[in-house]
Parts: C-alpha cells; structure tokens; sequence
C-alpha cells in the first residue's frame, strides 16, 4: 500500500517549467533526475510545463503554484548570445523572483546561456548537468534540506566543475 494511502495525503508537487527556445530538453533532464529520487509518485509528483521562451516562465510557475498546488517550480531557459538576450534574462529573472515573493514559494531560476560554452557537447552537458543538479537542489529543499546545509561553503556549482571552498588561514 502505497504512503499516500496510508496517510490520506495527496502528495507533494514539483513544478517543472521548461521553453521551446531552448536548444536542449531541459525538462526532460530535470524530470528524470527527479523520477530518481526517493518517493517519486507516492511522497511527490512532478507537474510540468512549456512555455515558447524564458519570458514566459514567471507566470507559467505562478500558475504551477496557483492553480496546480506545487510546492516549488524549477524553472528551465536559454537566454541567447545577443545583448538582447542577456537584457531579456535579466528582465525574465526579474520576474521570477517577483513571482516567488507574490507567491511564497520557492522558484529556482535555470538558466543555460547560449554563449556558456563554443563545443557543443560541453554546452550540452552543461544543459544536462544544471538542469538535473537544480531538480535535485529542489527535491532537496522539500525533502533533504539537511544535504544543501551540508555542502554550504563547498562552491558547489552546477554545469561546471565545483570550485571548491576556500583555504582557511
């Protein structure tokens, strides 16, 4: 018999919001590190979302939180090379964090820009990484908030390479 069952209580929902724009599934890599955690389908469900471009992610997880109950969002775009692009995230993150304070809820902005990197497979595992490590950051913040107190200080990044702590005196 399954938690839900047991208790009586509906399970917990994570949103996932991801775009068109994007050059990389990102919801598809944050849905599936989320389907590796524990309690998936019994202890939370994922609900997902796609919007055509990043400036539609504030609003697509405002109503996530609204309308469909979650309990956080994570939030997947790729700004593009263009100044304009990287005035259109700002604008586009701005949002989000107007999002969450409206909503008390927690929106994890994920951004992948264009120009993070020339290769094209570095680029997407760039993709791949920081969408899967930001799904987990927040399954972590529902569920575990003990492991993110834990790598407090561990210049822990996500995409690239952790750049460590710094050296103590």
């Amino acid at each position: 018999m399954s938690s839900k069952k047991k208790s009586g209580l509906a399970p917990v929902r994570i949103g996932v919001v991801d775009t068109m724009f994007a050059r990389f599934d990102m919801g598809a890599a944050a849905r599936a590190e989320l389907a590796e955690c524990p309690g998936h389908g019994e202890r939370f469900v994922v609900v997902s979302r796609t919007v055509p471009g990043f400036k539609d992610l504030a609003v697509a997880a405002l109503n996530l939180i609204q309308r469909d109950g979650c309990s956080i969002v994570v939030a997947l775009g790729m700004p593009g090379k263009a100044p304009i692009d990287k005035q259109c995230a700002h604008e586009a993150a701005l949002g989000i964090m107007q999002a969450q304070l409206l909503s008390a809820t927690p929106i994890l902005e994920v951004f992948v820009h264009e120009d993070e990197a020339d290769d094209p497979a570095v680029l997407a595992s760039v993709f791949e990484n920081r969408s899967r490590r930001h799904a987990r950051n927040a399954y972590w913040m529902l569920f575990e908030p003990e492991q993110l107190a834990r790598r407090a200080g561990q210049g822990v990044r996500q995409g690239f390479a952790d750049a460590g702590p710094l050296a103590t005196a």
